[in-house]
């Protein structure tokens, strides 16, 4: 069963964005992502301090099957990576939601418009399996 927490916020890409602080988001895969992906053996990440809009590829991830862009939930600034991916890719298959984390941004835009709510990510992935 995928786990989708009630209290991050998703997009159609199937990114995951922590919402909790204000002015800056915490961003990553999610469960479904990382499934359908499988092991996952290298991600790229963006250099603390780039800047991007809404959409634009921020990364990627390398699985054993393929590789995937991540793009960016949000608009703005880069403000801390984790750079325990480069070492442990497998993270974020192991712990999505946790250890597992990609970046954070700290806001320029404070509109979150797009995001799904838990609900409405769990239609998404019901749709698309």
């Amino acid at each position: 069963m995928t786990i989708i927490p009630e209290s991050l916020k998703y997009t159609n890409e199937h990114e995951w964005v922590d919402t909790k602080s204000s002015g800056k988001v915490r961003v990553g895969i999610t469960d479904f992502a990382q499934k359908q992906l499988g092991d996952i053996v290298f991600v790229e990440q963006p250099k603390v301090g780039e800047r991007f809009e809404a959409g634009e590829p921020v990364g990627s991830v390398e699985s054993v099957k393929s590789v995937t862009e991540i793009y960016s939930p949000v608009t703005g600034q880069v403000t801390a990576r984790n750079d325990r991916l480069s070492d442990e890719p497998e993270l974020m298959n192991d712990d999505p939601y946790g250890d597992g984390w990609l970046i954070e941004i700290s806001l320029t835009n404070p509109g979150r418009d797009g995001l799904l709510s838990a609900k409405e990510y769990e239609a998404l992935i019901t749709s698309e399996e």
